[in-house]
């Protein structure tokens, strides 16, 4: 129905922002990866996803298409509403969560706040041989090769994010480190990247 939103940017939160366009400012619930990209932004331009309910009609934006079409792949999963696909694109990048999905780390998944390891589960049952053809635009890696050992890089970047380092500070220096280190074990690829960082 709507491809995008393009205007001033009147009114910015973490879990929304409210774009005007000719003269309408539309509420558009969106993800922590989009409020990053717009934090410093007058004028933005978001893909937009609306839901049309009974009891509401809601609209969702993000900053790229890659992270639309992440959250209309995850709310096609029978259990998994807006809110919670919202959640899980706050909680991982488009790559990140295409990585997490094609290497069946349910557990990894699971962390997302509300959603059981179930749910997770059925997430990468569903969507296994859908995330691969995504193309990511937030980074020059694409899905799937990110490390020798996906799972390996995929829970040292989340325990570097545990101890308060951003999430792009430590898949730079992760990169670095499995570049030198390709065989390292989650336990030394930490140990590593605290040093540099």
């Amino acid at each position: 129905m709507y491809e995008y939103l393009s205007g001033k940017l009147d009114e910015l939160n973490p879990n929304y922002a409210v774009v005007e366009c000719g003269g309408v400012g539309y509420f558009v619930n969106i993800s922590l990866q989009t409020y990053a990209r717009l934090e410093n932004l007058s004028e933005v331009r978001l893909y937009v996803h609306f839901i049309v309910r009974d009891d509401a009609q809601i609209l969702y934006g993000f900053a790229t298409r890659d992270e639309r079409e992440l959250f209309r792949r995850l709310i096609g999963v029978s259990g998994v509403g807006g809110g919670t696909a919202r959640m899980i694109l706050s909680t991982f990048s488009p790559k990140e969560l295409q990585t997490i999905i094609s290497t069946d780390n349910a557990r990894m998944l699971k962390t997302v706040k509300g959603l059981g390891l179930k749910t997770a589960e059925k997430i990468i049952v569903e969507l296994r041989d859908k995330v691969l053809d995504i193309g990511t635009s937030d980074g020059d890696v694409s899905a799937g090769v990110l490390s020798p050992d996906n799972e390996t890089m995929t829970e040292a970047l989340a325990a570097l994010t545990m101890l308060g380092y951003t999430k792009a500070a430590s898949e730079k220096t992760l990169k670095a480190v499995i570049k030198e280190n390709p065989n390292a074990r989650v336990e030394d690829l930490i140990r590593l990247s605290l040093k540099q960082m």
